[in-house]
C-alpha cells in the first residue's frame, strides 16, 4: 500500500473480514505511515520507509498543481520513487510472511514486481475506478507519456515481460482479479470490462478515534451539509472556504454547515458553521442532507452509501473524473475548485437539497453498493484464488 488513507481504509475492511475467516494478513508499506491508518494490531511489514516519511515534503510541493502538471509530477516525484523505494522491502515481505496472495493498490507498482519476480499471485485493488474508464482518451499524448514511465520502471527493474514473455504488462492491472470498490451505477456502464473486475462495491473498515467533536451543536431544525476537503487539500482551500462562509451566510437560516478545515485558514467561525479540522466522516453522514467535497473517491462513496447527495469541487488526479461520474449519475453539481463564488455554491447546494432527483440518484447508488457486498464480497473473490 502507498501510506494514503483513501488508499489504505478499503484494505482495512476486507483485512477484517479476511481475519476473521481464519487467514493470516499483513500489510506491507512505509510502515511509520500505515501505522496511523491501520488498526492498532495490523502486522506491518516495512518497506519504503525512507520516501514515506519525505510524503509530507512531497505534499508541499503538489497542493497547489493542476492538470498535466500535477499528473507529471504525480508520476516523476510520487509513483515511481515510491515504487523504487519499496521493492526491496516488499520482496523481504514477500518472503518473510510467504503470502498466497497479495493484493497491491494500484499506486504500489512495487508490488506486481516483487510478485512477479517470486512467482507469487498477485490482485490489484483499485481504491479509485478513475484508471478503469481510459482516462487518457482525448488526450493520447499524455497516455502515451505515462505508458512511457512505466515501461521505463519495468525495464529498470528487469521486469518488461511478463511471466509469458509478453512484453508491455500493466502493473496497474491484475490479469487474475482487479478489485474495483465502486459500482456500474456509478462509474458508467459505457465500459465494457472483463470478467475479472470485480465491483465489489465501497468497503468501510475501522477508522481512527476522531475525539471531541460536538455532537450537541447539531442543529434538529435545520439541514446539515458537511464541507470536507479531504486529508490532503485543506491548505489549498483558502479561496474556496471563502466561497463556502459566503454560501453559508446565505443559507444560515435554513442550513447548517459542518465545516472540516483549519482554524488557522477560516479564523473565527460564526455561530451557523460548525468548524473542526478533523471530523468523524463515517459516524456524521448519517445525520446530514448533502456533502460538498473534492471529488475525492472515498468521500464520494461514503457519501453515496448513505444516499446523500453531493455538490463536488474537483481539484487534481482522478477527482474530475470522479466528478464528472456523480454528474452523469444524477446525484449531484459539480462546481469549479478554483474559482467559485458564494453565489455559485449557494445555489447548487440548494438544487441538491431542493431538486429530488439528486438524491434519488444517490439512493439507487446507495442501493448497488449494499447489492454489492462490499468487504464480503472482495474476500470472496480473493479465497477463490487460494
Amino acid at each position: 500500500m502507498p501510506p494514503l488513507a483513501g488508499h489504505v481504509n478499503p484494505t482495512v475492511a476486507v483485512g477484517a473480514e479476511l481475519a476473521a475467516r481464519g487467514h493470516e494478513v499483513a500489510w506491507t508499506g512505509p510502515a511509520s505511515a500505515l501505522a496511523r491508518l491501520l488498526p492498532g494490531q495490523a502486522r506491518i511489514l516495512p518497506a519504503g520507509e525512507e520516501l514515506g516519511g519525505g510524503y509530507g515534503a512531497l505534499h508541499e510541493r503538489w497542493r497547489d498543481l493542476r492538470g498535466v502538471g500535477a499528473l507529471r509530477f504525480l508520476w516523476e516525484e510520487a509513483l515511481v520513487p515510491l515504487a523504487r523505494a519499496m521493492v526491496p522491502g516488499v520482496t523481504r515481505a514477500v518472503r518473510t510472511f510467504g503470502p498466497d496472495v497479495m493484493v497491491a493498490d494500484q499506486q504500489a507498482l512495487a508490488g506486481p514486481l516483487a510478485a512477479r519476480r517470486l512467482g507469487v499471485p498477485w490482485v490489484t485493488s483499485a481504491s479509485t475506478s478513475a484508471e478503469l474508464t481510459r482516462p487518457f482518451a482525448d488526450f493520447p499524448k499524455v497516455g502515451e507519456w505515462v505508458a512511457g514511465q512505466i515501461a521505463d520502471l519495468l525495464a529498470e527493474f528487469g521486469a518488461g515481460r511478463d511471466a509469458g514473455g509478453r512484453a508491455g504488462w500493466d502493473p496497474r492491472f491484475s490479469e487474475r482479479l482487479v478489485l474495483v470498490f465502486s459500482t456500474p451505477e456509478l462509474v458508467g456502464t459505457g465500459e465494457d470490462f472483463p470478467p475479472h473486475h470485480a465491483f465489489v462495491g465501497p468497503a468501510f473498515g475501522a477508522r481512527p478515534a476522531t475525539p471531541g467533536f460536538p455532537w450537541q451543536r447539531l442543529d434538529p431544525a435545520r439541514r446539515r451539509v458537511l464541507v470536507s476537503l479531504g486529508t490532503l487539500n485543506q491548505a489549498a482551500g483558502a479561496r474556496f472556504y471563502g466561497a463556502v462562509l459566503g454560501a453559508a451566510e446565505r443559507l444560515a437560516e435554513e442550513v447548517q454547515f459542518v465545516l472540516a478545515a483549519p482554524a488557522s485558514l477560516i479564523g473565527a467561525a460564526p455561530d451557523h458553521v460548525l468548524l473542526q479540522e478533523r471530523v468523524p466522516q463515517l459516524e456524521l453522514l448519517p445525520h446530514l442532507d448533502a456533502v460538498v467535497c473534492h471529488a475525492g473517491h472515498n468521500t464520494v462513496c461514503e457519501t453515496l452509501a448513505h444516499g446523500l447527495p453531493l455538490v463536488v469541487a474537483p481539484i487534481r488526479d482522478d477527482q474530475p473524473i470522479v466528478a464528472r461520474q456523480v454528474v452523469e449519475a444524477g446525484a449531484g453539481i459539480r462546481v469549479r475548485f478554483g474559482r467559485t463564488r458564494a453565489e455559485e455554491l449557494c445555489d447548487a447546494l440548494t438544487a441538491v437539497l431542493d431538486d429530488p432527483g439528486p438524491r434519488r440518484a444517490a439512493r439507487r447508488i446507495q442501493a448497488s453498493f449494499a447489492a454489492a457486498g462490499g468487504a464480503a464480497a472482495a474476500a470472496d473473490r480473493l479465497e477463490k484464488l487460494l
